[in-house]
């Protein structure tokens, strides 16, 4: 196993505690720039996602209502009853989103969007020595006046995520600082990701302050605009 995937593993509470656990159930408020443009603002200001930590799937409620919830699968997202009944449904979801970046979405296109962000964020480090996955350590860069060390996660395509590559920063203890990568459906280019104020939960080390900027090819950083704010009040692991 790469030598920095086992060193930011252990600094997130390691695997074998992680392994324990089936599944998280996140508290959260989400908000920034990309939901008003995209015409549904304030759609996930207070609500919670459970997710499936051995398998990709996660489910948001209440959605839209407070009867209501997503089901989000890499090549399914649905939006349902708690009952369980079915309301509406789109396979291959990835294939819908519009190229436009000004155009509105619709419930499954933020089902979809927001399941699978809040999976990989909340699965990392732990499922990058899952089957599939491919790891490479960079070279390491200086912000912030720290020295991060910058570690290439290629995921599998069998996993609905942001890009197929993506660069996440670590500092010295292993905890990670900036995730770079280009959210796809959205088409306005790549980004960068902020997160700090780690809390422990469950014996997990989880950052609750999620930031999200637009990030220029060069890597810098424009923090003018926050696109996506994430600040988590909880996790439950089970």
């Amino acid at each position: 196993m790469n030598e920095l995937v086992t060193h930011v593993i252990e600094a997130h509470g390691g695997q074998d505690r992680y392994s324990r656990f089936d599944s998280a159930t996140v508290h959260f408020r989400a908000g920034g720039s990309l939901w008003r443009l995209k015409g549904r603002e304030g759609i996930l200001r207070h609500a919670a996602v459970r997710l499936d930590l051995r398998r990709q799937h996660a489910s948001h409620h209440p959605f839209t209502a407070p009867h209501l919830r997503t089901s989000l699968t890499a090549r399914r997202v649905a939006v349902e009853t708690t009952a369980g009944e079915v309301t509406a449904e789109r396979f291959d979801p990835r294939a819908s989103f519009p190229e436009d970046v000004r155009a509105p979405w619709d419930d499954l296109h933020v089902a979809y969007f927001a399941g699978y962000a809040m999976w990989t964020y909340l699965t990392s480090p732990f499922t990058f020595t899952s089957p599939g996955f491919e790891t490479e350590e960079l070279s390491p860069v200086t912000e912030e006046g720290e020295t991060w060390r910058r570690l290439k996660v290629t995921f599998p395509e069998h996993i609905a995520t942001h890009c197929h590559e993506q660069v996440l920063h670590f500092d010295s203890d292993g905890l990670l600082r900036r995730h770079d990568y280009t959210p796809e459906v959205i088409n306005a280019g790549p980004a960068a990701q902020y997160v700090s104020e780690y809390k422990e939960f469950d014996g997990i080390m989880v950052p609750t302050r999620r930031r999200v900027f637009r990030r220029a090819a060069d890597g810098s950083v424009f923090r003018d605009v926050e696109l996506v704010t994430i600040d988590i009040e909880s996790v439950l692991f089970i």
